[in-house]
């Protein structure tokens, strides 16, 4: 079975977690938009979704699926997003997509945080996968010396050539060399950098549910 495939099954196997008249909130990225698609045919099922990008967003009213802003509406029931790595406990690094933190408050705006995968994103420590972290761009020097400082090796990520600039008007730096054995204690201690707008470990929203493609199936992880 592809990856492509994978993606595919676990996208169609979240559709069990979302609740019928109720507004879902939408993660980012290529997994995510399997389950994008699938959500389309049950549209008329719910009241919308909260997305976490500007991409997401166009793929869902793209499917006639209502958008609502974070702001004008109370707690979701269910946030349902992908991941780049994800631990035995839940936790995950994500950003890839570089959509982490609209990820972040979307997922602490849910009851549940249900990940889909493929189970090459399974891993027993984070940070093999590079570290995402959105930056004010005139921190992003001093932060990579604070990086390098924990062994670790920073770069701005780039687009064209030029830094990425994010949904929200910032920089990324993408961090290699970590070995996060404590995600809990790493996050809160990086979002308190000064520049940091946020960190790419998800300890404090961890997946309570990870929906995990296999060459079996979907195997069904909870936490």
């Amino acid at each position: 079975m592809t990856q492509d495939e994978l993606k595919t099954l676990v996208g169609q196997a979240a559709l069990q977690y979302v609740i019928p008249g109720e507004i879902v909130g939408v993660g980012t990225g290529s997994t995510v938009n399997k389950f994008i698609d699938a959500l389309a045919t049950m549209k008329a099922q719910i009241s919308g979704a909260v997305s976490s990008s500007v991409a997401s967003t166009a793929r869902l009213q793209a499917l006639g699926i209502p958008v609502f802003e974070a702001n004008a509406v109370g707690e979701l029931s269910v946030y349902i997003d992908g991941a780049d790595e994800i631990d035995a406990q839940g936790f995950m690094i994500k950003g890839g997509g570089a959509a982490l933190t609209r990820e972040k408050i979307v997922a602490a705006q849910s009851r549940r945080f249900v990940c889909i995968a493929d189970d090459t994103k399974m891993v027993k420590a984070l940070g093999a996968f590079p570290l995402p972290v959105e930056v004010i761009p005139m921190s992003s020097a001093r932060l990579v010396r604070q990086f390098e400082a924990l062994g670790g090796k920073a770069q701005i990520r780039l687009k064209d050539g030029v830094p990425l600039v994010t949904d929200n008007g910032q920089h990324i730096l993408d961090v290699t060399g970590l070995h996060i054995t404590d995600p809990l204690g790493f996050e809160s201690m990086v979002n308190q950098w000064p520049g940091v707008v946020t960190v790419g470990v998800f300890a404090h929203q961890r997946a309570h549910v990870c929906l995990l493609g296999t060459a079996s199936g979907v195997k069904t992880l909870t936490f």
